[in-house]
């Protein structure tokens, strides 16, 4: 392992641990950055200074395991550090509120039905009609829905064993072959959920979550106001925890 005197500038008077302090303060506007990226995809109640902290934590183990023998830059093996820490403490987190959740069950449950029964993705209005309201109170329900994502996949009964999405396709940390293999089996399970639901809504997830645009960046793209882009995605995200449930299997068959 290379010491920190080597990262950078090794005078003859180089002070290992003010060289540290100097590298981790380079590089704070990197967890900053990356932690606001991950902010912007969890629920509003979620603590953007919590996750920077969390992230500082991450460029520090960056820092104090670094080895330019890796043949990397320090710059992309910290973010890897900081956003693993973050996702760390944020995996298995639900972005319903506790009170919420009926309503989610009951709309994705709405999903899955007309699903099985059309044997297409249903519409909004088919979904509304289900439920018995009307489209508008439907699309209201849908805004408030508008924290869940893909991080919610896991068990709503919140069990040790519940597996989370974004652990599988953001960690490239574990590199077993049955891993890799998982990882690759669960991305293509998700390309297949997204070219099965309506065009816009695929756009939104695949420009959210792959490209990592947020919702007021992803508006003008699609020519949409920022409030139907959040019913959009909701409506995605429900499509598309349907089709991983029925499709990708759980330690107890849940999610």
């Amino acid at each position: 392992m290379a010491s920190l005197s080597t990262l950078a500038y090794s005078g003859p008077a180089a002070d290992p641990s003010s060289e540290r302090e100097r590298l981790i303060m380079e590089h704070l506007p990197q967890v900053r950055w990356v932690a606001t990226r991950i902010h912007e995809k969890l629920p509003d109640a979620t603590c953007l200074e919590d996750l920077i902290s969390i992230g500082i934590v991450g460029l520090i183990n960056a820092i104090d395991n670094f080895d330019p023998q890796f043949n990397v830059k320090l710059k992309t093996y910290a973010e890897h550090k900081i956003r693993g820490a973050i996702l760390d403490s944020v995996r298995g987190l639900d972005g319903i509120p506790a009170h919420k959740r009926k309503n989610l069950k009951q709309m994705q449950a709405a999903v899955g039905v007309l699903e099985q029964r059309l044997q297409r993705a249903p519409s909004e209005e088919e979904i509304a009609a289900h439920l018995g309201i009307g489209l508008q109170t439907y699309q209201d329900a849908l805004l408030e829905l508008r924290g869940v994502s893909l991080g919610s996949l896991d068990s709503t009964t919140h069990d040790d064993d519940s597996r989370s999405l974004i652990h599988f396709i953001t960690d490239p940390e574990e590199n077993s072959p049955a891993r890799q293999l998982e990882r690759s089996e669960l991305q293509k399970l998700i390309a297949e959920g997204l070219k099965k639901m309506p065009r816009v809504e695929g756009m939104v997830l695949d420009l959210y979550y792959r490209q990592e645009l947020g919702i007021r960046e992803i508006a003008p793209i699609l020519g949409l106001h920022i409030t139907r882009v959040s019913q959009i995605k909701a409506q995605a995200v429900l499509r598309l925890r349907n089709y991983l449930q029925r499709h990708w299997p759980t330690p107890k068959g849940l999610y």
